[in-house]
């Protein structure tokens, strides 16, 4: 049955209602059981793929991401649905078994980097080895459906991760795999993915594969022994779907944003400093004359940038991992943030990507807005949040994300607005990457509790909020949010 047919009966238990494409998606998985999920990005995959295990009551689940997106694996579990997710760390290493056996947790959530370490106890092949040389835990058995995120990373079928993916999803009823680039350079990238669900065989295996679809790279003339469009229509009838922007565009509002909780690298750096503040501040509420809490402020203010710093450089490694996870999708992205050291560490990894910053000349960021909006292969722009949060046009993507956070609301929407403005055919999708128990939590609650409020600002490099009701309510939220 097509899954058109299917969608205007499907009954959902989802705390929202999906868009109708993102229904039609639920029902297609449903019919398919063992599908990729190759929408563009900003389409809800995740929502789709929580609501087609949802649905069928596939539980315990396992969710393999990348390292960035594990916390908002479990927040959009939470959200959407009535089960707890787990995040596997190594908290949880010998326990997370028994947790899930006792329904306290319905979900696990793991990265591709720790799969060795959680369903792995030995493997008798030294450094190359295949599957048949891999003994898994026992507890995976337990797992009644697999959704692999950003599956494109299994592309490799000697790799290490490929092959753990691999066994892991042996005999599951249900996988379900998510990437806007399950095909990233040849046909070829298919062939793991659809061992792992399963599927291979039902295009006769992968020296059939090989030899109807995949050509020799050296020689670039040559075409496959069946036109790519059987291949396409094959995938499309048996295990994949995709739509594209464009096409589901009315049924988008004009932006959406996603929040991805991340945990910080320095957590005890940053623990320390909150501490310190929350000392601080203490001080400072209980403090009656007026004179010396005017110029307490002061400090107090400058603690509240030391520790928005710490937060800011603790996300750095996770911001890596998204910025990676999401080029590798072939859109283009903009980054914004303020921190001069964060934008140094992210050129070391993205060295062709172009700036506009405080310290690049008015001729250099016309230059980087430039090849961003008319070159392909610049993929990614990084850019300060007062250099170039008015003024420029960005439509090349339709893609945000913010690393470190403005201090109100209206600067958000002018960074934001760099690309939804005139020219933009796409929804605008904004990510906002947040610490997890870190003052991020607390401006991002607050600058979504002021959109009306136009702080004033001081004459500074970092734009410190100096208005007296934002400051204290600043206060208030951190000290409330320190207690918790």
């Amino acid at each position: 049955m097509e899954a058109k047919e299917m969608t205007a009966g499907l009954k959902h238990r989802l705390r929202v209602e999906p868009y109708p494409y993102q229904r039609e998606g639920i029902a297609y998985g449903l019919d398919k059981k063992r599908l990729i999920i190759g929408d563009e990005p900003g389409l809800g995959k995740t929502l789709q793929s929580i609501g087609i295990v949802d649905t069928a009551d596939a539980y315990p689940c396992l969710v393999i991401s990348p390292s960035s997106l594990k916390i908002n694996w479990q927040r959009e579990f939470e959200k959407f649905t009535d089960k707890k997710a787990l995040v596997l760390d190594n908290s949880t290493r010998t326990t997370w078994p028994y947790l899930l056996k006792m329904a306290m947790y319905h979900v696990a959530v793991v990265n591709y980097e720790s799969l060795r370490k959680f369903f792995v106890w030995d493997i008798k092949g030294g450094k190359s080895f295949r599957l048949k040389d891999v003994v898994f835990c026992p507890h995976i058995r337990m797992f009644r459906s697999i959704i692999i995120d950003e599956s494109h990373r299994v592309k490799d079928p000697a790799a290490q991760q490929t092959i753990f993916t691999k066994g892991i999803t042996t005999g599951k009823e249900w996988i379900i795999l998510l990437s806007g680039t399950p095909v990233v350079n040849r046909p070829e990238d298919l062939v793991a993915q659809l061992s792992i669900m399963g599927r291979l065989q039902e295009f006769g295996g992968r020296t059939k594969f090989m030899a109807d679809y995949c050509t020799d790279p050296k020689d670039k003339k040559a075409e496959p022994a069946i036109p790519l469009s059987v291949l396409s229509d094959t995938l499309y009838a048996n295990c994949m779907i995709r739509r594209e922007k464009a096409k589901v565009l009315p049924q988008l509002p004009d932006k959406t944003r996603v929040d991805l909780y991340v945990d910080i690298s320095n957590m005890p750096e940053y623990n320390l400093a909150a501490a310190d503040l929350a000392a601080y501040l203490s001080q400072y509420t209980g403090c009656t004359d007026w004179e010396i809490r005017s110029k307490m402020r002061m400090e107090a203010l400058v603690r509240f940038m030391t520790l928005r710093k710490l937060a800011t450089l603790g996300k750095v490694a996770q911001a890596v991992d998204f910025i990676r996870t999401f080029l590798e999708n072939g859109k283009k992205l903009i980054v914004f943030c303020s921190l001069h050291e964060v934008v140094d560490q992210l050129l070391k990894f993205f060295p062709k990507a172009v700036t506009v910053t405080g310290r690049d000349t008015a001729a250099n960021k016309q230059a980087s807005v430039d090849a961003f909006q008319n070159n392909p292969g610049t993929m990614l722009i990084i850019c300060s949040i007062k250099a170039a949060g008015v003024g420029l046009t960005l439509t090349a993507s339709s893609n945000v994300a913010f690393i470190e956070l403005a201090w109100t609301y209206a600067d958000c929407c002018q960074c934001e607005d760099r690309a939804h403005r005139i020219g933009q055919k796409d929804n605008v999708t904004c990510y906002y990457l947040l610490g997890r128990g870190t003052i991020d939590q607390t401006v991002y609650s607050l600058i979504h509790r002021k959109k009306s409020i136009a702080a004033e600002i001081m004459n500074a490099d970092d734009d410190i909020p100096t208005d007296e009701m934002y400051f204290n309510e600043l206060v208030s939220i951190f000290l409330n949010q320190d207690a918790e």
